[in-house]
């Protein structure tokens, strides 16, 4: 095999924050061989990465890290130096429905890839384990104030449980083995490849075809939006030059509700579409609250800023409008992912985090 800088195993790269990684590596570091795992669930798909696939310093492997030989094989075959981990499961209202798969995945494909690690660079300091999770694991806010690196855990949903367990698993392998780990905690994420049952994604499709817009309750669940490609260089700048042992926050500086996105997205798509401005907000129909359903997520990222220099590049005005101009012009790749026994689901269920 070829002499390469490193070789970064990324989990979940074929998901839509996982896609985004992939192809900033493969592109900015050609050095690098990124190796893609995966395990191409509902959300896993390699046509979001169709066209970076033939690069020299890319390799995939279908991959459930549930599987702890599996995993193991993966680090022997490849030599890994590095892990970016971001396979989850990641839906709150599946965590709901069926939690057994977010606990197995979330929590054991965790500390899979942790021992593998710990047993493949045998207490080597110049690696890194760089684990992504999530701003749910903070439980709710109220009205005032922002989630920072020391805000207690608090986690409300079976998803979010088992992140919060996976974070803490990160850091005992820190603190008990010495293994270097740097951990971000993101907000919602919104961008091209977005599997289409999350809000954003599924209400562009709504408001294109004229089918209900349904919001959960009132619509004033507040939510923190970050571009994904921004996060993609969060996590580039966390995972080059963040601490070893360090948790990051990765925020967009965008609190919005739900209804006052919703309806921003029906003017957006209004114009885009050339209909009468108010027609897209016709479609809006309110549904029954989602069980434990958190208030206000808002991330405080001034760490990540006065560290590392981060900072979101974009506006969210700006970045929505840029993704519903990536949806509009890839309707066949919606059409892919939405095919078959999912279809009928993300088309009923009203889906933010």
């Amino acid at each position: 095999m070829k002499q390469f800088a490193k070789k970064i195993l990324v989990t979940g790269g074929a998901g839509f924050i996982g896609s985004h990684v992939v192809r900033r590596l493969l592109k900015k570091y050609p050095d690098y061989l990124i190796v893609n795992a995966d395990k191409l669930t509902y959300a896993g798909n390699l046509e979001n990465l169709i066209d970076v696939d033939s690069l020299p310093n890319y390799r995939f492997e279908k991959l459930d890290i549930v599987d702890a030989d599996s995993v193991h094989s993966v680090f022997s075959k490849y030599e890994i130096t590095d892990v970016i981990h971001l396979a989850a499961e990641s839906h709150v209202d599946r965590s709901i429905e069926g939690p057994m798969e977010f606990v197995m995945t979330n929590v054991v494909g965790t500390a899979n890839l942790l021992q593998a690690a710990k047993d493949t660079w045998k207490g080597e300091s110049n690696h890194v384990f760089h684990h992504v999770s999530t701003d749910e694991v903070y439980g709710s806010l109220g009205d005032e104030g922002l989630f920072t690196e020391e805000t207690p855990y608090d986690p409300r949903s079976p998803y979010s449980a088992s992140k919060a367990s996976s974070d803490h698993f990160v850091m005992a392998y820190f603190h008990t083995y010495g293994l270097p780990i740097k951990m971000s905690n993101c907000s919602n994420n919104y961008g091209s490849h977005h599997f289409p049952e999350k809000l954003i994604p599924l209400m562009i499709h709504n408001i294109q075809h004229k089918k209900p817009l349904p919001i959960y309750g009132k619509g004033d669940n507040i939510r923190d939006w970050l571009w994904v490609e921004d996060h993609a260089s969060a996590i580039d700048a966390i995972f080059h030059n963040g601490r070893v042992g360090e948790s990051y926050n990765v925020g967009g500086l965008n609190e919005w509700t739900n209804i006052e996105l919703v309806r921003f997205l029906c003017q957006l798509m209004d114009e885009k579409l050339g209909r009468k401005t108010g027609e897209s907000e016709e479609l809006i129909t309110y549904v029954t609250d989602r069980a434990g359903h958190d208030k206000r997520y808002a991330i405080d990222a001034s760490k990540l800023e006065q560290e590392l220099g981060w900072t979101p590049s974009i506006t969210f005005e700006v970045g929505l409008s840029k993704t519903v101009d990536w949806y509009l012009e890839n309707q066949s790749w919606v059409e892919k992912v939405t095919s078959g026994s999912y279809k009928d689901y993300y088309q009923t269920m009203y889906a933010n985090r």
